[in-house]
């Protein structure tokens, strides 16, 4: 996925863009925020039972530190084009450390809801960083077949995060999965003194809430990161509807084991990884941004109405559920890179703060998304689920409309 030159390291240990150990330390700090969410998933009744609270109540040590990752982006994006992507890391990796200890020893409910919201806020550093250090060390097609590999990266965490958990609950009870972020984050910690800084940076004053503020309004205003980053962000709601839904639909409605389950979901994360690497061959062979998106937005709209359909005919069978879920994440495989690298190319200057908006938006609509489908569940039906999926690849689309034909049709630069 992304080229190899000659070698690991530079001379005296410094890690050069483009080698193996480069590759690998982005995809660790791409890693860390999504392992919070979903390495924990097998230990929520085991944590509410040691704190002695209702299994509804331990949910929240989900939405916290989703709350707190999403705040957090808007932070680290102006901090990390202001002081660089190392102090970035750093800071993140340490409050990660931090949180994860704090959810290690915590003894009631509040005191792993605020170890579980530093382990959000300090997640975010790194996994932001990641994305901007794409953008700092390549452009054009470059570029966007390392973003394919963060995306792969993002999508193959939840493949293998819950198996780690289990097996880490299996040695040592729900505590020692917050372990796993400390040895994760001491490894960035270590690699991460081997790296140069990526970062344009400039003498500038201090930062200001009003000029901070000013900035995101000038990213907001830039038609070409509007409609990039609410693409992804529609797309991505797209993908978090069918894995609530999926959840629902496979364990509620058709009443198979969460181990048979989790066969699906592997599959349909197997797909993303397919559609980015897939994504990296077509930017191999100069293909343009947007007919990837364009590829991508036209298969999940079609998986959606063909989901829509059998839901609306009756009890569906798994097949088009299935179809759906494979169909809908091998687009997102396609769109993600393309829009997410769109976002920021056109501010190489302020390409932390853009990450960060753009990635805080995903977040959000896939939260939104998630939270519809589950509210509307019939509990019989994939209804609920296809109508989110249908409605947020339409916003895809919309959204991807309104970019002016020059950025939409501009071929990818050869390198």
């Amino acid at each position: 996925m992304i080229p190899l030159t000659d070698g690991w390291i530079r001379p005296r240990g410094r890690l050069r863009p483009g080698t193996a150990a480069f590759s690998a330390l982005i995809g660790l700090l791409a890693a860390l925020p999504t392992f919070g969410i979903d390495m924990i998933l097998p230990s929520l009744p085991d944590t509410a039972a040691a704190l002695r609270v209702p299994s509804s109540a331990i949910g929240s040590a989900m939405g916290i530190y989703l709350l707190s990752l999403g705040i957090a982006l808007l932070v680290y994006g102006p901090l990390s084009d202001r002081l660089g992507r190392r102090p970035t890391i750093i800071g993140g990796c340490l409050l990660l450390i931090g949180g994860s200890l704090g959810c290690l020893a915590a003894q009631t409910l509040p005191q792993l809801l605020l170890g579980r919201a530093v382990q959000g806020f300090g997640a975010a550093g790194p996994g932001l960083a990641a994305m901007a250090i794409v953008r700092d060390v390549s452009e054009g097609e470059t570029a966007r077949a390392r973003m394919s590999f963060v995306v792969l990266v993002i999508n193959l965490v939840p493949m293998i995060a819950p198996t780690v958990g289990a097996a880490l609950m299996g040695l040592g009870g729900w505590r020692l999965i917050h372990a796993a972020p400390i040895a994760a984050s001491l490894a960035a910690l270590v690699a991460v003194r081997h790296v140069d800084e990526t970062a344009r940076l400039t003498p500038s004053p201090g930062l200001n809430a009003r000029a901070v503020l000013q900035g995101y309004a000038r990213i907001l205003a830039d038609p070409v990161f509007r409609g990039n980053a609410l693409c992804n962000a529609a797309s991505a709601g797209a993908v978090f509807a069918y894995i609530t839904g999926s959840a629902l639909v496979f364990i509620d409605a058709f009443g198979v084991s969460p181990q048979t389950y989790g066969i699906v979901f592997g599959a349909s994360s197997l797909s993303v990884m397919a559609g980015a690497f897939l994504n990296g061959r077509l930017v191999a062979r100069g293909g343009q941004p947007s007919q990837a998106i364009g590829a991508g937005l036209a298969l999940a709209t079609a998986v959606a109405a063909i989901l829509m359909g059998a839901a609306l005919a009756g009890r569906p069978s798994p097949v088009p559920v299935v179809v759906a879920m494979v169909g809908t994440a091998l687009a997102f495989g396609l769109i993600s890179p393309n829009a997410l690298h769109g976002a920021t190319e056109p501010m190489p200057e302020a390409a932390g703060a853009a990450s960060g908006v753009a990635i805080c938006l995903q977040m959000l609509v896939g939260a939104l998304a998630s939270d519809g489908v589950a509210r509307i569940f019939d509990g019989r039906s994939a209804l609920s689920m296809a109508a989110v999926m249908l409605g947020a690849c339409l916003a895809a689309i919309a959204a991807i409309a309104t970019l002016p034909r020059p950025a939409a049709g501009r071929s990818m630069p050869r390198s």
